[in-house]
């Protein structure tokens, strides 16, 4: 499909037949490295329980105070926390993947995210995230104050974004070069009413939108929110600027893995609304980044935390005993050349840091604890990455430089990130990593991890290049030395409408027995905020 896609483009672009031909063969040379995740792991243990099969008997036990069944930031937040809180005897299972979401990876010495790979400055509710940046040193001075002093290794900086549109680069992702003066009028208009509900409080005094999203407003007329897409209210509220309507979509799409048109307005605008934290030494909006995405930051957390990981994956997860001789025991194993080997973690408390997916069928009673799978599982989108090994940079359209984002005004890609853009040496480094991002929102999230299953290497690369080649037409080809996509099929729970009043999210919120639950599928959609909220929440039960 990529040669297919590719011959197309060229020919339709009016390109000189050898060169058309040179390019060809150049992607003819790509053979992608392939990805899944968890997927392994996932099938392994989905067949387990269809057939009715069991796991080979536990090779031995380990006994932990604390086990943390779980490695993305709601695992590693917890493991933090307790260390903070003088814990010291807890454990975590890594599951499937080291770090999860927050993973990343490299090309020798070049890093690149598989998963997230920025984090907005937090705003002063967000305490928790900034104790654990003042911990781990990216807070240098003032972490509570108004404007904390940061690392400026890792602040953005400029050219931070930009997009192609009508054929030209621009900054910002909004279109603003070329648009009509009536839909620039809605753009300004649009980011007036954010500036005001930013600040404005419900009828129980809270901000209405804020990290943690538990501290949010609770006041119903505000609720009203939850109960329509952000697209409705768009056109609820006179919002008719096609431009204005693509950039929305595209921010959905692009923190949410779902279109404007399924996600609650309540977490559309969240998006908005709740991130406004400042730097004394950046301007406002910036960024926090680094060139193998979150990993280095979930890193450092479990470097700072001392925790003591094993490899493995939870199959089940179960409390033994009752009042103050209750314990939890949980089953893991680990696949070795395609072959299982089981092992127990038996603990007093454990935090179950993994997605709900996956805690419906591990956790034995998640029922009585007031969670029902088939009403209060989320939706999951899944997502696309893929890291391309430049051995040289493109060259660049004269109209704006390249930037730390780059983003093409199409779908279903959401542009690419630089891995060197944070290397400010004078002369740019010879090689660089594009990491480019596609949300598979154009297809229902079933038949879009049917398509990745099911898909060629010819045509996901078909797909991830889609942004690249529009940017850089047959260029691009001769600069490729490797390619690494990483497909996650449930990357994210995925914010629809009544995601606020889910009741089995509620009560799982609220349990404070022997299995506690961290992670960000607790609030709905997944982001660093959300899941360090839980999981240092689950640390504060869990020392108890």
């Amino acid at each position: 499909m990529l040669r297919r896609s590719f011959l197309a483009w060229a020919g339709a672009s009016g390109l000189a037949a050898a060169g058309s031909v040179a390019a060809f063969q150049r992607w003819q040379e790509v053979t992608p490295t392939l990805r899944f995740p968890g997927r392994d792991e996932g099938h392994f243990m989905r067949d387990l329980m269809r057939d009715g099969r069991a796991l080979p008997p536990p090779s031995h036990a380990l006994e932990t105070d604390v086990a943390i069944l779980g490695s993305g930031i709601g695992g590693l937040s917890a493991a933090w926390k307790l260390n903070k809180l003088g814990h010291k005897d807890f454990l975590m299972v890594d599951g499937p993947q080291p770090y999860g979401n927050a993973a990343g990876g490299r090309f020798g010495e070049l890093e690149f995210p598989t998963g997230g790979h920025y984090l907005p400055l937090p705003s002063p509710e967000s305490v928790h995230v900034r104790d654990i940046l003042a911990d781990l040193g990216i807070i240098q001075r003032d972490p509570y104050a108004d404007k904390p002093y940061y690392d400026e290794r890792f602040l953005l900086h400029a050219p931070e974004e930009r997009l192609l549109y009508k054929g030209k680069w621009q900054e910002g992702f909004i279109p603003t070069e070329g648009v009509p003066a009536e839909e620039l009028a809605e753009h300004k208009r649009f980011f007036a009413e954010v500036e005001r509900l930013r600040q404005t409080r419900g009828s129980d005094g809270r901000r209405i939108f804020v990290f943690p999203t538990v501290q949010s407003s609770d006041d119903p007329e505000w609720g009203k929110l939850d109960a329509i897409t952000l697209k409705q209210w768009l056109e609820q509220n006179g919002y008719r600027s096609p431009t204005l309507h693509w950039y929305l979509n595209y921010c959905c799409r692009d923190d949410y893995g779902s279109r404007y048109d399924q996600v609650s307005a309540w977490a559309g605008l969240h998006y908005y609304c709740s991130r406004w934290g400042h730097a004394a030494n950046a301007e406002n909006g910036t960024w926090l980044t680094w060139p193998g995405g979150l990993q280095p930051l979930a890193s450092g957390m479990e470097r700072a935390s001392g925790v003591k990981r094993v490899g493995g994956t939870v199959v089940s997860l179960k409390q033994t005993g009752s009042g103050a001789a209750a314990r939890t025991e949980a089953l893991c194993f680990r696949l070795e050349n395609g072959k299982p080997r089981s092992y127990l973690v038996k603990a007093r408390k454990a935090i179950c840091a993994m997605p709900l997916y996956v805690a419906e069928r591990v956790v034995e009673g998640i029922r009585e604890m007031g969670y029902e799978p088939q009403r209060d599982t989320p939706v999951y989108a899944p997502w696309m990455v893929a890291n391309f090994l430049l051995k040289r940079f493109p060259s660049e359209l004269p109209h704006a430089p390249l930037s730390w984002d780059n983003v093409v005004y199409q779908e279903p890609g959401l542009g690419f990130v630089v891995s060197t853009h944070q290397d400010i040496r004078v002369t740019p480094p010879e090689k660089t990593v594009f990491s480019a991002y596609v949300a598979l929102s154009h297809r229902t999230p079933a038949s879009a991890r049917r398509w990745m299953v099911t898909a060629t290497p010819d045509e996901l690369l078909a797909l991830a290049s889609a942004d690249l080649i529009t940017a850089y037409g047959a260029q691009f080809a001769s600069c490729v030395e490797r390619v690494d996509i990483t497909l996650r099929g449930h990357a994210m729970a995925a914010p629809l409408p009544g995601f606020r009043s889910n009741p089995g999210l509620k009560a799982l919120r609220e349990l404070d027995g022997p299995i506690l639950f961290a992670h960000a599928d607790l609030s709905g959609f997944s982001v660093f905020e959300e899941a360090a909220w839980w999981g240092c929440r689950a640390a504060q039960l869990a020392q108890k």
